[in-house]
């Protein structure tokens, strides 16, 4: 586990791969960075499945009983979040949990006509906001949270 991401293959069609890990891990430090969050504060569990445990997990935790891309089950409120930053702890908390779909990824990726790894790393920026917090409910909410995702996606590089 790298300190800011812990990756779980789960009965995914990808093997692990050290391109795969080191491309995640750089997008989540960026995502730490963009929000001010030193390394040791909190950890991310992500786990690449397919679209048959996605949707398993969706209709368990979600009512919805139908596959998705990425879930994001937070482990703290904006709030707290901000608390836990502003503390002198030096214990390392779980930020939350991200589960993407790695054949939605790969479709998703066909359908809007850019890389593979364009399309994760996009997941998997779009589920470390829901675990900060924001959301795409009303569209203001989904303006800021779009500005944020494609600073990430554009400071490191990874165009559409």
């Amino acid at each position: 586990m790298d300190s800011i991401l812990q990756i779980i293959y789960d009965d995914v069609d990808i093997a692990e791969s050290e391109d795969i890990d080191k491309l995640l891990i750089n997008v989540a430090k960026e995502c730490f960075k963009q929000e001010n969050i030193k390394e040791n504060t909190f950890y991310i569990s992500l786990t690449l499945t397919n679209n048959e445990n996605i949707k398993k997990i969706n209709s368990k935790f979600r009512n919805i009983n139908k596959e998705t891309d990425v879930l994001s089950f937070p482990m703290f409120e904006k709030k707290e979040i901000e608390k836990i930053l502003e503390s002198t702890s030096t214990h390392t908390e779980v930020l939350g949990d991200i589960i993407i779909s790695i054949p939605k990824v790969t479709e998703q990726a066909k359908e809007y006509g850019h890389s593979f790894e364009r399309e994760l790393s996009y997941m998997l920026v779009h589920g470390f906001y829901h675990l900060m917090g924001y959301d795409h409910i009303n569209s203001d909410e989904k303006e800021q949270m779009r500005i944020k995702e494609e600073t990430v996606l554009s400071n490191l590089k990874i165009q559409r």
